[in-house]
């Protein structure tokens, strides 16, 4: 069975263990997803499998990707995403929340909150100027970039300010502590990436 699932980030909670301990919960809704394509060494020189998730209209989707569904007699679905994956699946197969279980370890995959353009303090957690000795505007400020002659520039890819989130990440190894078939629900110890409704993608994890 395929151990991976597209999902919406549904928001976070505490729920509390066998000895009465409070653990920090996020809920995830994920699935049911379909496989819409799966791809071979021999076809594609890997191998993969393709999952929808999110039934939509026709119209919110483009003839491109209404057409690659519609040749496999699937419903029109918003989201599609591949997982590198060996095991054997069929095109119109159902995946659920069921694939995983409690206590097993999973990655999960987001896209991180977009915090604008922000300044290296908050970006990067410089540490900023001194507070004393006449610095009125150097507190938060990133302190030298380079020196003059040589190299006489900043090298690329320097820490400094700029736009901050809206990144790919992935947290690894959370711990499933809850499963909620009929409302396709998966709980996770500890946070993941992105905000209340944001697409998730989870898999199995790669380290135990």
């Amino acid at each position: 069975m395929l151990k991976g699932l597209i999902g919406k980030k549904i928001g976070m909670t505490q729920i509390f263990d066998e000895q009465g301990v409070a653990q920090p919960v996020t809920i995830i809704e994920a699935g049911p997803c379909f496989v819409t394509q799966v791809r071979t060494p021999e076809k594609d020189g890997y191998a993969a499998i393709q999952l929808g998730f999110g039934e939509v209209h026709p119209k919110r989707l483009t003839a491109g990707e209404l057409g690659h569904l519609n040749a496999r007699g699937l419903a029109p679905m918003k989201f599609l995403r591949e997982f590198r994956s060996k095991e054997t699946a069929n095109v119109g197969d159902k995946v659920t929340v069921e694939a995983f279980s409690v206590g097993e370890r999973v990655d999960v995959v987001g896209t991180s909150k977009g915090k604008g353009f922000a300044g290296g303090v908050k970006r990067y957690h410089f540490a900023g100027g001194k507070k004393t000795h006449g610095q009125s505007d150097r507190h938060r400020a990133p302190g030298s970039r380079s020196s003059g002659t040589t190299p006489g520039r900043v090298y690329k890819g320097s820490r400094g300010a700029g736009h901050m989130g809206t990144d790919r990440v992935t947290v690894q190894a959370l711990k499933v502590v809850m499963i909620d078939p009929e409302r396709n629900l998966i709980g996770v110890k500890g946070a993941v990436p992105g905000g209340k409704g944001g697409l998730v993608l989870i898999k199995e994890a790669r380290k135990q």
